[in-house]
């Protein structure tokens, strides 16, 4: 082949890239390039910390590219159309990228195909952000997994055979084959969004966060198994996003942790980080078999349900997303959500749990929530998390599992250090004081600085009369 262009989509690095690889060994000459897709950057809010993540990230991955003899292109509009263009524009006899496991992204893929052969031109793609994708992990019987603990021990036992898939994809011996050029990266005006004070965060950018992160995380990953679960503590690798965009390799991640499980340096921490990115994997593959889950219940019986809509439910959902429910750690973990874009996944299941089976509101309305508001918003985690919180998705657990918000707040925040940083209003509550504020006598808040319903709201819900209702709603499923 002579020329071939790479089409970098969710996997901005330069290093152990599969599609890359394989372009340079297939070509002579390997063109880069970028498109910042007009069919899915339409839809998103002008001011968005992904579209920023990924405008800088491009940076670094474009001055890696020129480092190495080679440039990127990068494009604005719709893909479908722009690739094809690219391709003929630089003479490409293919273009190479990285699967993708959604519908819209399958969709797309294949209309992209079609056009490049239409012109005699193929679109090749390999494995990438996955260990293993599709039907690589299937039951004894050949078919996709449905639950996740059986999944996980076949996939544990597929890497244990074929340690070889962790092996990285070398770019540098072949790098002389890049075509030659200038990066010209247009500037987030020129894509239509402005600055979201992404460094101002504290948020790391490109292959370099990504890479400082991992290595921050590695001497707090024999705890992880034991701290994770607490929002005050920094004890999570924080990589979500990185893998989201790339910008780190999972084979990378895996098979550090691997050999570090290897040589008795993970303590039980390993074992369950590893278990969290095949959590990962098991939601792709789930969604890639069953691309009807992005829009309804996975288990169909779920479809009855009868969720509460009208007027009140439309209050109840404004005061969830804006931090005003009344239960503090519901409200620190939505306010964070909202100030920063990110949220401790312990925080996710509880926000989920509540907006469900306390509000009764539908499951849906808070995944759309989460993908306008989360930085490492990725479609099938996203929506496995809220199937699960509503065990409409893939889960053991029946329908009755219903999260009580102030144990919830008793056993993970026990002193409230994560609700004061969010709440400062109720930095005067003490010890359990602060997780159900509305149970103390008023002359009491007032001598703690408090007023509820001026200085904090009073609960928006009763959980033990929400259970019940919840309970009553779900019947449903069980006559099913």
């Amino acid at each position: 082949m002579e020329t071939a262009l790479v089409w970098f989509r969710r996997d901005l690095r330069s290093f152990d890239h599969t599609a890359l690889h394989h372009a340079l060994q297939a070509s002579r000459k390997v063109f880069c390039a970028f498109i910042f897709d007009s069919a899915i950057l339409d839809d998103l809010p002008r001011a968005d910390r992904r579209v920023e993540f990924i405008h800088a990230s491009l940076a670094e991955l474009a001055a890696d590219l020129e480092a190495m003899g080679g440039h990127l292109l990068v494009r604005h509009g719709p893909a479908v159309e722009l690739v094809p263009a690219l391709a003929a524009e630089v003479g490409a006899d293919a273009v190479f990228a990285n699967e993708d496991y959604e519908p819209a992204a399958i969709a797309r893929d294949a209309a992209v195909a079609q056009a490049l052969a239409e012109s005699g031109r193929s679109l090749r793609t390999f494995k990438d952000q996955v260990v293993f994708s599709k039907d690589e992990v299937l039951s004894l019987a050949g078919k996709p997994f449905s639950v996740f603990t059986p999944y996980k021990n076949a996939w544990l036992r597929k890497l244990q055979a074929d340690p070889a898939v962790l092996a990285s994809w070398h770019i540098e011996p072949l790098a002389d084959r890049l075509a030659p050029g200038v990066s010209q990266l247009p500037s987030l005006r020129d894509v239509g969004f402005a600055h979201t004070g992404l460094r101002e965060l504290g948020i790391d950018t490109g292959m370099s966060g990504g890479a400082a992160m991992f290595e921050a995380f590695l001497p707090h990953l024999a705890d992880y198994g034991t701290a994770r679960d607490f929002p005050a503590q920094r004890a999570t690798s924080g990589l979500s996003l990185h893998l989201r965009f790339g910008t780190v390799s999972i084979r990378h991640l895996v098979r550090t942790v691997s050999e570090l499980s290897a040589r008795g340096q993970a303590g039980e921490g390993g074992a369950v980080w590893l278990s969290e990115l095949i959590w990962r994997e098991f939601y792709q593959m789930i969604l890639f078999h069953n691309p009807h889950a992005a829009g309804a219940s996975f288990k169909p019986a779920y479809d009855r349900i009868e969720w509460e809509t009208g007027p009140d439910a439309e209050a109840a959902f404004a005061a969830w997303c804006e931090g005003r429910t009344g239960y503090p750690l519901v409200d620190a973990a939505m306010l964070q959500l909202n100030h920063t874009g990110f949220m401790h996944n312990r925080l996710r299941m509880v926000t989920a749990c509540f907006l469900i089976k306390d509000l009764g509101i539908s499951w849906q309305h808070g995944e759309a929530y989460f993908a306008l508001k989360l930085n490492d918003f990725d479609l099938a985690a996203n929506n496995g998390g809220w199937q699960w919180a509503a065990s409409s998705g893939c889960d053991a657990q029946p329908y009755f599992r219903i999260f009580n918000p102030v144990t919830q707040s008793e056993k993970f925040d026990a002193q409230g250090e994560f609700i004061r940083r969010w709440l400062p209003q109720l930095k005067g509550l003490y010890g359990k004081e602060i997780h159900a504020p509305w149970l103390l006598p008023r002359e009491l808040l007032k001598q703690r600085g408090v007023v509820l319903g001026q200085d904090y709201p009073e609960p928006i819900v009763h959980h033990d009369e929400a259970r019940r209702r919840t309970l009553a709603r779900y019947e449903v499923v069980k006559a099913s």
